[in-house]
């Protein structure tokens, strides 16, 4: 059971938490494959297959396994590498990047991601905690948290409970007095529970739970978070 008592910051995951990702990412590959067929016509069609995309991709993450915490940096090298493997300006990737980047920001939050963040902000230090490359200055979310730690910056991502302690430790706290809340089973609430933190699984799907170690609590959406603290 959730101990409230001993909740004195509240960190967040963010894609599939406060927004769907998939239909940001997909109008973002739109984005990136419109520019692509107007400025590298050769590379947009290597990006158009599927199993040439994956090929490119499986190769910048076993040739480059330092970039495995950046998404960014793994998607930039991929464009990079299908511009030099189509005979097209490889420099043209970090523009190329931006544009896909520029409409990944562009997220549809769900509808009661916005209040929550209101309430929640109000009452307790915020800090998101995420693998993925969101950024909330873009977003015009960066008022609501007090810090944000990505695997991207830090080095390592969720499930390693050293990137829990990092945004425990953000905000001064100890992963006991920190709620997580996030939608992924293993990379948020297991991940979590392995810090030392309390757990929240967000499941807005109506997913099984997959593990043994339960989480404290169980929420449909984050409205049910938030009616705890009033």
């Amino acid at each position: 059971m959730l101990d409230i008592a001993k909740i004195r910051a509240i960190t967040l995951d963010l894609d599939d938490t406060l927004w769907p990702i998939w239909p940001t990412i997909e109008r973002a590959e739109k984005a990136l494959h419109n520019w692509m067929m107007d400025n590298t016509p050769m590379a947009a069609a290597v990006f158009s297959s599927p199993s040439a995309l994956r090929e490119i991709r499986d190769h910048v993450s076993s040739s480059r396994p330092e970039l495995k915490s950046d998404l960014s940096a793994v998607r930039r090298e991929s464009i990079r590498l299908a511009l030099y493997r189509a005979g097209e300006n490889p420099l043209l990737a970090d523009r190329a990047f931006e544009v896909f980047f520029a409409e990944r920001q562009r997220v549809t939050l769900f509808d009661d991601a916005r209040p929550a963040l209101e309430f929640l902000s109000a009452r307790f230090p915020l800090v998101s905690v995420s693998n993925g490359n969101a950024d909330l200055e873009r977003m015009g979310l960066a008022r609501y948290f007090k810090a944000a730690i990505s695997a991207r910056e830090f080095g390592a991502g969720k499930p390693d409970p050293r990137i829990f302690h990092a945004a425990a430790g953000a905000v001064d706290m100890t992963p006991e007095n920190v709620l997580h809340v996030g939608d992924d089973a293993t990379l948020d609430a297991l991940g979590a529970l392995n810090a030392g933190m309390q757990a929240a699984w967000v499941n807005r799907a109506d997913h099984l739970w997959p593990h043994e170690l339960q989480p404290h609590l169980m929420l449909t959406n984050l409205t049910e978070l938030c009616e705890l603290f009033r």
